[in-house]
């Protein structure tokens, strides 16, 4: 199968080509009128959005470990531009996550879905202090042997592990952990000198930067100063709520390619407005804002990429700059850039048709049409 005739992002810029693709594979980027199969009518071809922090939609969540559940969110990751997420759990008890893990191992993508393409643990191994919504009475002490415990109920799957440095036993935690997945630091209270610590020992992830930590100071720049002198990926919620448009640009301007979109949804995305949970806290939806109940603390994201993407460009990020942030930085930042990410031969063909206007005309997952 080839398309034609499209915009390729390809090497971070766009250029007219065109795409041909076999058992699930990229086998070639040729010019843009080789003969082929569909022509795109000068559409932008670019690789599919990985989400690598996102709790669930519709009202559904990946910590219920419920198996129905998860064709569902597939698809409404699908029909959004991603192609691959991380299943991302809260901070639970082990015997609820340990269901949650095997929840996850056992899932097959629905042809109409995204790909499951590994585990995000947001905890339990979190600061009490900035813990937000996250259950307090769940946090727990770093434990090498529980995290193996759990990525092993999860058949390997665990990509990406958020600690708190400051915990007792987390540096040495880090130092063995990082060399079995990502190590992002978040819900924390470190500051410059301790995250540069747990950066030295293997973390090399930031949490939902400026949420859950303290705030970036002239005396004192925190994980996000230890991130940018550290050279680490750092995720954005790009809601319009968490984060002001002016700060997303300077993030930008500091972390260039290192900058990842995450979504951070939870089962109130794609839902109408109401009362819903989130690790068996009570949370509430108003006009798109999610808030712990009866609080004004933010509880994740009603959000999607696709939005998340034109948001950011409304904000004054060139597209290219969107795309790179959606696709190839968040599989970077762990692991999966030889698999997804861009286009290339020998990647997986998850692609997306975008017009000018960045409506989402396909979605391809391994060279499927999922939507």
């Amino acid at each position: 199968m080839r398309i034609t005739n499209a915009l390729l992002f390809v090497d971070g810029a766009f250029r007219p080509g065109s795409l041909a693709f076999e058992n699930g594979v990229i086998t070639d980027i040729g010019p843009a009128d080789a003969p082929g199969e569909l022509d795109a009518g000068g559409q932008y071809l670019v690789p599919g959005f990985v989400d690598v922090h996102t709790h669930g939609a519709r009202n559904h969540d990946f910590s219920d470990g419920n198996p129905e559940g998860l064709p569902v969110m597939a698809r409404h990751y699908a029909q959004h531009g991603v192609t691959s997420f991380l299943a991302t759990t809260m901070t639970l008890p082990e015997e609820e996550l340990t269901r949650a893990m095997h929840t996850i191992r056992d899932f097959a993508r629905p042809k109409d879905g995204a790909k499951c393409a590994g585990i995000h643990l947001e905890g339990p191994f979190l600061s009490y202090a900035k813990r937000g919504a996250q259950a307090a009475d769940n946090l727990h002490k770093p434990d090498v042997a529980m995290f193996r415990r759990l990525n092993e109920a999860s058949g390997g799957q665990v990509r990406l592990i958020t600690v708190a440095p400051e915990e007792e036993g987390c540096l040495a935690f880090i130092e063995e952990v990082s060399k079995e997945c990502a190590v992002s630091l978040g819900h924390t209270t470190a500051g410059y000198d301790l995250a540069m610590e747990a950066f030295r020992a293997g973390a090399n992830h930031a949490t939902h930067l400026y949420n859950g930590m303290p705030p970036l100071n002239h005396r004192e720049p925190g994980v996000i100063g230890a991130a940018l002198d550290a050279g680490t990926a750092v995720e954005l919620i790009c809601d319009g709520m968490h984060i002001h448009p002016a700060v997303i640009r300077a993030t930008h301007r500091m972390f260039g390619e290192q900058l990842v979109l995450i979504s951070d949804s939870m089962r109130c995305a794609d839902m109408p407005d109401g009362d819903y949970e989130l690790g068996g806290q009570p949370v509430e939806l108003h006009s798109g804002r999610a808030t712990l109940k009866g609080t004004d603390t933010l509880a994740g994201s009603s959000t999607n990429m696709l939005t998340e993407v034109k948001n950011v460009v409304s904000y004054g990020l060139s597209l290219e700059d969107a795309i790179t942030a959606a696709t190839l930085a968040p599989a970077r930042s762990v692991g999966l850039e030889g698999e997804i990410g861009s286009l290339a031969v020998g990647k997986r063909a998850d692609f997306l048709l975008l017009s000018k206007d960045l409506e989402l005309k396909a979605v391809y997952v391994e060279g499927e049409q999922a939507c």
